[in-house]
This record gives C-alpha cells, sequence and structure tokens, in this order.
C-alpha cells in the first residue's frame, strides 16, 4: 500500500521483554532486522515499544528491572542494524510514575488521563517523599442517575430477586434504573453505596439487569426524579472509583472500561 500511493508507512515495532504477550521476541530479530533493511523505501521505524508487566506493584518490581534492562539492551542491537527509531516509548500510567527512566521520549498514559491513580502503591510512591504535597490528579469523570419511583415495604417483605433481603422494619425504597448491563456489578448486591439527598444509602436486595433497588429510609421528600450519585460528589460525602472499585472487586480500569457507551455522557464545565 505504501508502494502504491508513494509514502513511507510509519510502523511503531513492539518487542517482547518479559510479558511475555505481544511483541516480536528476541530470536525474531534477525528476520526482523532483514525485513526492515530490505524495505526502506517504504517504512519509516516511528517507534520501537514495550509494555511492562505490572508496574503498579511493587511485587512486580524485579521483573519490570529486568524488562527495562531487556529493552535498552534490544534497542542498541536495532542500532546496530541500522535502525534507529524517532521515538524510543515504553511507559504507562504506573511506570512514568514509579519508574521515571522509563519516560523516554513519549510516554503512553491510561488512567490517568481519566485522573486516577493506577493503584495505591503508584500514589503513595508519588506522594511519600513529601508530606504536604497535594493530589494533582483531577477526577473527570462521574456517574449520576434519577430516582425512578419511591415505595414503602412492610417488616418482613423481601426485597428485588430471591431472599438475599428481608426487611427487619418498615422501610423507604427507591428503584434506580441502573443494573447490571450498565456496568454496575451484581456483587455490590446488599454492599453496595449511593448518595441521594447528601447521604449515604444502601443497595438491597439483588443488582438487576436494568434497575436496583435502594434504601432511603429516614430521608425527608424524597421523590421520583432526585439525583441518584454512583460515583462523585453531593454535598459533603464522594464516593470514589477506588471505593467503587474496592466494593465490586474491580480494578479501576476494569470498572471504567465496563460503562457501556449507551450511558449518555454529558460534558460540564
Amino acid at each position: 500500500m505504501a508502494t502504491e500511493l508513494n509514502l513511507k508507512a510509519r510502523i511503531h515495532i513492539e518487542i517482547e521483554t518479559g510479558m511475555n504477550r505481544t511483541g516480536f521476541d528476541k530470536k525474531e530479530f534477525k528476520k526482523l532486522f532483514k525485513k526492515i533493511n530490505e524495505n526502506r523505501e517504504v517504512l519509516e521505524i516511528a517507534g520501537i515499544c514495550t509494555h511492562y508487566a505490572g508496574p503498579e506493584s511493587i511485587a512486580n518490581h524485579l521483573r519490570v528491572q529486568r524488562q527495562i534492562s531487556n529493552y535498552k539492551r534490544y534497542v542498541k542491537q536495532f542500532a546496530k542494524n541500522g535502525i534507529v527509531p524517532y521515538r524510543k516509548h515504553t511507559a504507562c500510567s504506573a511506570a512514568s510514575i514509579t519508574y521515571t527512566k522509563t519516560q523516554m521520549d513519549m510516554v503512553r498514559i491510561g488512567i490517568l488521563q481519566y485522573g486516577f491513580w493506577p493503584s495505591d502503591e503508584t500514589r503513595i510512591h508519588y506522594l511519600h517523599n513529601d508530606g504536604e504535597k497535594l493530589d494533582p490528579l483531577q477526577r473527570v469523570l462521574s456517574w449520576k442517575s434519577q430516582i425512578m419511583v419511591v415505595k414503602q415495604v412492610k417488616t418482613g417483605e423481601f426485597v428485588s430477586y430471591g431472599t438475599t433481603f428481608l426487611a427487619q422494619e418498615d422501610m423507604t425504597i427507591a428503584i434506580v434504573p441502573v443494573g447490571y448491563s450498565h456496568g454496575y456489578s451484581r456483587t455490590l448486591s446488599n454492599h453496595g453505596r449511593v448518595l441521594v439527598h447528601g447521604h449515604r444509602c444502601g443497595v438491597i436486595g439483588l443488582v438487576n439487569m436494568n434497575m436496583m433497588i435502594v434504601d432511603i429510609s429516614g430521608l425527608d421528600n424524597v421523590k421520583a426524579g432526585d439525583e441518584v450519585v454512583l460515583i462523585g460528589r453531593q454535598g459533603d460525602l464522594t464516593i470514589t472509583v477506588h471505593s467503587f472499585s474496592q466494593m465490586s472487586d474491580q480494578l479501576n480500569y476494569e470498572l471504567l472500561t465496563r460503562l457501556p457507551y449507551d450511558i449518555p455522557r454529558i460534558l460540564t464545565e
């Protein structure tokens, strides 16, 4: 195609340094060098990259350090064969913070661009040298819905599917049109939390496909259409992505990528 268009194809070459996922293995380098040098007139080596196997956890420190060393050694092999990239890049969000020497010519941040730390360890590593250093990240996402129905439940009645929640007293409940089809994990049944009228309210019963039930007993004047915060701030309270992820036993990344496209996105100042 590059020949037909009379243009050079700009390519980034991924090399395998120890994650054992994708990228050219060392044993493939000889064939790769030959292929590149045979097609110099149509190729532009825009970058050489690799991906680290878990820099967000200190448990992977030795493995990541080994990958860093492998990458440097392999890039030198490319250079000896006349292949010098415009950019060298290896750092994801966690590596760019925890292993600053991996920043090189560019970084490939993911979760940091949403204002979330890759892990507690990454946050602690960044902040530990200065006790007065403020968290520099600004969260760019909140998740909100509205109450659909308010109902009364009598003592001794079950709530939602099955018998996982039995009302121990008369209760007021709210039906919220969010369920596991929207990315709200079923593991949050009977222990998830949302914010209503500036109060933290518990999710009761099983989370349904497209609904969940919230205990709003003790709150006054709650009605259909009132705001429900699943992630974000309401009044003085906050539900963070991290706390939400911990409750549902998910990674931050996992939660954010599970939010389906059909949930409306609203840009705010």
